[in-house]
């Protein structure tokens, strides 16, 4: 083998080789522990992981895959190379220049960000670079995120004449309005300890420790009820979105519901009995 790759006809034949294997490595790779932690990454190093379309049906076609998966306890979200995620592919975006074309572009983005929000486990955003203009609206969509201190995020739309509109929906449900607008108006970078100050990500380590944190924050999450879980992510959304009369009277059929649901009724005389519940 390595005789005939000193050759001209060998190299060829394991350039051919080289590029085929580039050519069938999936966009996102999918990656599954025996909790049920399951790791999406996206995996376009080289184009800074930008949302292709490619990209985002390979996303949505996952998210559909772990909408119907009970074994799946809770989903990390991650990337592949310096870029957490560089928003939008501006090449393929500015090469079919039509009002049509960007409206279902955008709507097809949204459909994948709401799937998000939909799965019935915890997305936790694992942000180990820059993520800017959609990345960083994908990082505030996810339910929670650790970012490593060298990530940095950004909705720069503005700098090049496109206000980050899409982006600014998670954003502003993340960020406190003022601190939201000025990183919309302005384009400017902020670092991942002023991401965590305003909200955007839970947790900040280290790069080398990124993933013992993430570690730790699913063990977290799998020890608890995946039922109560669910209806909990359902019902947090939810309120968010209502006046606070109609919040307090959906939160409370929640826990109504819930506190006739098996894991409640097992931990509530768990701590009666002074013990560790049996889930």
């Amino acid at each position: 083998m390595y005789a005939s790759v000193r050759t001209g006809k060998g190299l060829k034949m394991a350039t051919e080789e080289l590029t085929m294997a580039a050519a069938v490595e999936p966009m996102v790779r999918r990656a599954q522990d025996a909790r049920g932690v399951l790791t999406l990454t996206l995996n376009r190093p080289r184009a800074f992981n930008a949302l292709s379309e490619a990209m985002l049906a390979a996303l949505q076609r996952e998210l559909d895959a772990i909408a119907g998966d009970e074994s799946v306890r809770a989903v990390v979200l991650a990337a592949e190379g310096k870029a957490f995620c560089s928003g939008h592919d501006l090449k393929e975006m500015r090469s079919k220049p039509s009002l049509a074309y960007y409206r279902e572009l955008f709507a097809q983005c949204a459909r994948m960000m709401l799937s998000l929000r939909r799965l019935p486990v915890p997305v936790i955003a694992r942000v180990q670079g820059i993520a800017t203009a959609a990345g960083c609206q994908l990082v505030a969509q996810c339910d929670l995120a650790v970012a490593s201190t060298a990530a940095r995020f950004a909705v720069s739309g503005i700098n090049l004449g496109l206000f980050c509109s899409t982006p600014s929906v998670p954003l502003s449900r993340n960020v406190p309005c003022k601190p939201a607008f000025e990183m919309l108006v302005t384009g400017d970078f902020i670092d991942a300890t002023q991401a965590q100050a305003r909200g955007l990500v839970n947790r900040v380590v280290e790069p080398g420790r990124l993933d013992a944190e993430i570690e730790t924050l699913t063990a977290s999450i799998v020890g608890k009820p995946r039922a109560v879980l669910a209806m909990g992510k359902e019902l947090f959304y939810r309120q968010v979105e209502l006046g606070m009369e109609a919040a307090y009277a959906a939160a409370g059929e929640t826990m109504a519901c819930n506190m006739m649901d098996q894991a409640a009724l097992e931990g509530v005389q768990a701590f009666i009995e002074k013990r560790n519940p049996r889930w």
